[in-house]
């Protein structure tokens, strides 16, 4: 249990330094992700770009575990 909440902080850590560098190259901001703006109200949901991040993340640990 130790072991795995280390390498959970690590990956949190890995993705708040690298958060900048994503937002610069367009991460975040894909088409279909979606944006409720009325008012002084703003709804973010970010679908797209979390099953991309998934798909990636899958991609590597299988390779991982291979």
């Amino acid at each position: 249990m130790r072991t795995l909440l280390i390498a959970a902080g690590i990956i949190l850590l890995a993705i708040g330094i690298a958060w900048p560098v994503l937002g610069r190259i367009g991460l975040g901001r894909l088409p279909g992700d979606i944006v409720i703006a009325r008012g002084n109200f703003r709804f973010y949901f970010p679908i797209v770009t979390s099953l991309l991040i998934s798909a990636i993340l899958t991609l590597a640990v299988w390779l991982f575990r291979r």
